[in-house]
């Protein structure tokens, strides 16, 4: 081509300038191959840094700076252990593939609230925030409250004596340590087991404080705690919401995941008491109107007890100061003794009801307590068909099939808790308003 210029005299040309060049500003060659070079090591030195393990100096280096941003308050957000807490709720409620901890669990004096159940928004009728009319009203009001909440007043911490016995407690020392043999001989650590003060509480968005309504006490059995196993398996705060009562939900934590029935605090006279007491002002505030704690003072109650947790509920009934609140009792499967007990609350409360259901392992004593209230002159039913009403004593006796696990969420029926508190709310007579002068303003 006529112009063209060979590409040897173009590479002799840019050789020619860039000599000009280095001559003007005096600089060796080897400076500029080596700033050349140097543009190209990090690259190279991250490549090969990705295939090995750092050395000490690197790993040192980094602990210093870790330490130095440590000492700077204004670093505090960078550190691992802000970004990424340790896990406290767990170490009370491990998962059903987990042990406890072997070192003591401190004790916790806050609230902690939990994630309220995914629920299926209902569009059809519902009882709704009463015991006795079935109203259509929107759901979206309130939102459902489900926390835990310390409480002095619960069954654990607990240094006094076993009534049985009339022995301490805490019964065995190693060390610092004080524990419980149980009835099986086996020992249980106050700082793992008996330490913990807290209580399920659970508060509908539909719960109305002005109407009639109801405080379920619920004492969960063994082997148990009140996240993984009365909230996420047996379901009894959704059980309560399903039901479409007016009611809320105390359950205190027992024995934590442990093969024991003690009653703790509920054992002294007046324990259960103080224990409904303390849980106004807490309801009260769940609630969102501190006034209301008048009203809360006031409700009727109904005790569930499942399996263990017939041993609180019979003191409870017996020495627990306030036999005019408890309007009905239901135990799941536990009637495993205090046969007495059970009995002579029944007869000297004959305005409240009396559910029983039971397996083939607990059915002899089942068997036994109807006829000792049918030497009394009590008549006992033994089917769940119909309402409840003042007076009613029911046992119902479920199918082999039934395993005890399983019980709080399948009996009878599905969700027997639900199905008791719908039979109760059918007869006005059990309930009565929470607080006339607060209903009143």
């Amino acid at each position: 081509m006529v112009g063209a210029i060979p590409k040897f005299q173009i590479a002799d040309r840019a050789n020619r300038a860039m000599s000009s060049v280095m001559r003007r500003r005096a600089l060796p060659l080897r400076w500029h191959l080596a700033a050349m070079a140097a543009l190209f090591v990090p690259m190279s030195f991250l490549l090969v840094q990705c295939g090995k393990a750092p050395n000490a100096e690197m790993l040192a280096a980094n602990t210093e700076g870790a330490k130095s941003r440590a000492a700077k308050p204004q670093a505090s957000s960078d550190m691992f252990d802000d970004r990424f807490p340790k896990p406290q709720f767990a170490d009370r409620f491990p998962t059903a593939n987990e042990s406890l901890p072997q070192e003591g669990l401190p004790q916790v004096q806050r609230q902690v609230a939990l994630a309220p159940q995914q629920r299926t928004v209902r569009t059809e009728p519902v009882r709704v925030a009463s015991l006795t009319p079935t109203l259509t009203l929107p759901r979206a009001e309130r939102e459902e409250l489900t926390t835990l909440v310390s409480m002095k007043s619960s069954a654990f911490p607990y240094f006094g004596t076993n009534p049985r016995s009339e022995e301490p407690f805490l019964n065995i020392t190693k060390g610092d340590r004080k524990g419980h043999r149980s009835h099986s001989g086996r020992v249980y650590w106050q700082d793992e087991t008996y330490n913990d003060s807290r209580v399920l509480v659970h508060v509908p968005e539909t719960f109305d404080v002005k109407k009639p309504g109801v405080i379920v006490v619920f004492f969960h059995g063994n082997g148990a705690t009140l996240e993984r196993d009365v909230r996420d398996r047996q379901l009894v705060p959704q059980q309560i919401s399903d039901s479409g009562v007016n009611a809320v939900l105390l359950a205190p934590q027992m024995a934590v995941n442990a093969a024991d029935s003690s009653a703790g605090k509920f054992w002294q006279p007046g324990g259960f008491k103080r224990f409904i007491d303390e849980s106004a002002s807490h309801l009260a505030r769940l609630y969102g109107d501190p006034k209301s704690a008048q009203a809360f003072a006031n409700l009727p109650i109904v005790i569930v007890g499942y399996s263990g947790g017939f041993l609180p509920t019979a003191w409870s009934l017996e020495v627990g100061g306030v036999p005019n609140r408890v309007r009905g009792v239901f135990l799941l499967d536990a009637v495993y003794g205090e046969l007495d007990k059970f009995a002579s609350w029944i007869e000297k409360n004959r305005t409240g009801f009396f559910v029983s259901s039971y397996t083939r392992y607990t059915k002899r004593h089942d068997q036994e307590l109807m006829q000792m209230l049918r030497d009394r002159g009590i008549t006992v039913t033994e089917s769940m068909d119909g309402p409840l009403r003042p007076g009613s004593v029911v046992f119902v006796q479920t199918p082999d099939g039934v395993t005890h696990r399983d019980y709080v969420t399948q009996a009878w029926t599905e969700h027997p808790v639900k199905d008791v508190l719908v039979k109760m709310a059918a007869t006005p007579a059990l309930t009565r308003l929470a607080s006339t002068p607060y209903a009143n303003r």
